[in-house]
């Protein structure tokens, strides 16, 4: 689970711009959060907390999150989808999870986002 400050990102936006954010965001989820008069805050903060929410759930130490290995985009549906690449997927197998589900829930103030391993058993072991 992982929860953002909406003033705090809105306050970093402000004052670093959009670009600020391609080092945690890639291009595709920046899309998702764009609106005709630029980036809805709210929708930013869910795509951050999303990421940290999902990167709690690989349980590796002494790691930095890798920001761009783990790509949250809107589904055709609307809910959040989790997409693992590179060392986050890489991260993810050692853990032996398959992959990670997430929800976004955001209001005025602050974006939370509770993620949540999927872990594909081998045949043939006992639990």
């Amino acid at each position: 689970m992982d929860i953002v400050s909406v003033k705090r990102v809105r306050r970093l936006l402000d004052d670093y711009g959009e670009g600020f954010f391609e080092r945690m965001l890639t291009p595709g989820e920046i899309a998702d959060c764009r609106t005709s008069t630029g980036l809805d805050v709210l929708s930013l903060c869910g795509r951050i907390a999303a990421k940290e929410a999902a990167f709690k759930t690989l349980r590796v130490r002494d790691r930095f999150l890798p920001w761009l290995d783990i790509v949250v985009r809107r589904s055709d549906g609307g809910w959040p989808l989790v997409h693992l690449r590179g060392g986050a997927r890489h991260m993810a197998a050692a853990s032996g999870i398959t992959e990670i589900t997430v929800s976004i829930s955001h209001d005025v103030d602050y974006a939370v986002a509770v993620a949540a391993p999927i872990i594909t058993e081998s045949k043939g072991e006992t639990p």
